[in-house]
């Protein structure tokens, strides 16, 4: 299950680069969902909880 949340982070980051490049409107979306990615990665290592 941890691979699949880094498989996330890692497309959430290349679509957040892309879109801030490429697609400026789309990068806020991506950026908003990146954001809550790293949010739940912080939390997973805080609490020590597998997700």
């Amino acid at each position: 299950m941890g691979n699949i949340l880094w498989l996330i982070v890692v497309v959430l980051v290349l679509g957040w680069l892309f879109g801030f490049f490429l697609f400026p409107a789309v990068g806020g979306i991506i950026h908003i969902l990146l954001v809550i990615a790293v949010i739940m990665i912080v939390y997973k290592l805080l609490t020590g909880r597998r997700l």
